[in-house]
C-alpha cells in the first residue's frame, strides 16, 4: 500500500527533527536507565516503577518511529517566497461574512496542524477550500457545523 503524501513546512520539519533528537538523545536513555534500575529491584509483577517506565518507553519508541516515517516520506514545502495564492506554508487572513473581525491562519501539512496555534491542515475543510485562492476571493466551506462563507482579506 502506497503511503499518502505528507507535506511539511521547513519550520515543521525543523520542529520534528528537534523533537526526534530530544526523544533519542535525552528521554529514551533516561527511561532506559530508569527501567534498568526498576528491573534490578526484583519482583517485576508488582513493580509500578518498572511498568510505568516500560509503558513510557513504548510510547517514546512509537513516537520516534512515527516521526522517522513522517520525515522519510515528507515533501518539504519552501514557503520563504511570497505567493499571490494560498498554498501550504502561507498565512492567510480571512473574514467570515457578517463578522467584523479578521482571522489569521497558517496553512500547513496535516503532520504539523495545530488549531490552537492557528495552523490548519491543507486537508481540513477550510484549508482545502483556501488552497489556490487569491486575496479578495470569496470562499464557501462545508464544515461539521454547517456552511460558512468568508472572504480572503490578505495572503502573507
Amino acid at each position: 500500500m502506497a503511503s499518502e503524501e505528507t507535506y511539511l513546512t521547513k519550520e515543521g520539519e525543523d520542529a520534528l527533527r528537534r523533537e526526534l533528537t530530544q526523544l533519542r538523545d535525552t528521554r529514551r536513555p533516561a527511561l532506559a536507565q530508569r527501567l534498568k534500575e526498576a528491573a534490578a529491584q526484583g519482583d517485576l509483577k508488582e513493580n509500578a516503577d518498572y511498568h510505568d517506565a516500560k509503558e513510557k518507553l513504548g510510547f517514546i519508541e512509537g513516537r520516534v518511529q512515527q516521526i522517522e516515517s513522517i520525515l522519510r516520506n515528507a515533501i518539504v514545502v519552501d514557503s520563504s517566497e511570497g505567493s499571490d495564492e494560498v498554498r501550504i506554508g502561507t498565512t492567510v487572513i480571512i473574514r467570515e461574512d457578517g463578522e467584523d473581525d479578521d482571522e489569521e491562519y497558517r496553512i500547513v501539512g496535516s503532520a504539523e496542524a495545530n488549531p490552537r496555534e492557528r495552523k490548519i491542515s491543507e486537508k481540513s475543510p477550510i484549508g482545502s477550500a483556501l488552497l489556490g485562492k487569491r486575496a479578495g476571493e470569496k470562499v464557501k466551506v462545508e464544515t461539521p457545523d454547517g456552511v460558512i462563507k468568508f472572504r480572503i482579506v490578505e495572503i502573507l
